[in-house]
């Protein structure tokens, strides 16, 4: 049986879908799902397909390197696919993959911090990758003459986000870049509400202190 793959080139382009695709994403995740608990290989590459860009742009966001974030995208799907039969649809398939892509990340962190390679990397968004419309982040009209601004401030949010913990950034970038709820990203970081609503209530006032200037220009 061939191991299911995912594609970073295809990451990027897929990591936002429509309102109407992400309306109809939880039926079809269930129908697929079910195939695939049945050993359809078939219908478990679509959800590969289906879900390929918001994981890989979570890891890249975390690890901030192209090729690790290739490599960890890839165990987290063949992890997924090993342990799917264990999956209860008590979540949305697409938490699910969230929290396998957090154990992932972290035992790499780990491994990396034991094997003298460092710890998880500071920085993690690329400014290519940062949605500017995120509460942390002020908001922008994108016109060709602001074009030079808008670089300037994806580079200043980079910056900014680089500077707070990789625990508050993370919870940043699943609720308001992937827009999970509290209770999706609690079973994702295997913590509390508490701890997720504390969390990123610190993040969120750090990253304003750290972006006063702009906000305050806007």
């Amino acid at each position: 049986m061939n191991k299911p793959s995912a594609t970073p080139s295809n990451a990027r382009q897929d990591s936002i879908g429509s309102p109407s695709e992400d309306a109809k994403a939880p039926n079809e995740d269930f129908q697929y799902v079910a195939l695939a608990q049945q050993g359809d290989m078939a219908a478990y590459n679509q959800l590969v397909i289906r879900h390929q860009g918001k994981i890989y742009a979570m890891i890249r966001n975390m690890v901030r390197n192209d090729a690790d974030a290739w490599d960890l995208s890839q165990d987290v799907f063949i992890k997924a696919w090993k342990a799917l039969p264990s999956f209860e649809n008590r979540s949305r398939f697409s938490t699910w993959l969230f929290r396998i892509s957090h154990n992932v990340v972290y035992d790499w962190a780990r491994k990396r911090k034991i094997e003298g390679g460092g710890e998880l990397q500071e920085g993690i968004l690329d400014r290519e990758q940062i949605d500017l419309s995120a509460r942390t982040a002020p908001a922008l009209i994108e016109s060709p003459d602001e074009a030079l601004a808008n670089s300037e401030l994806r580079i200043k949010i980079s910056a900014a986000l680089e500077k707070i913990s990789p625990e508050h950034r993370e919870v940043v970038i699943l609720k308001d870049v992937q827009g999970l709820s509290y209770k999706e990203i609690a079973d994702v970081m295997e913590c509390t509400l508490g701890t997720v609503m504390s969390r990123l209530f610190y993040a969120r006032q750090k990253l304003q202190t750290l972006l006063k200037d702009e906000y305050e220009s806007r």
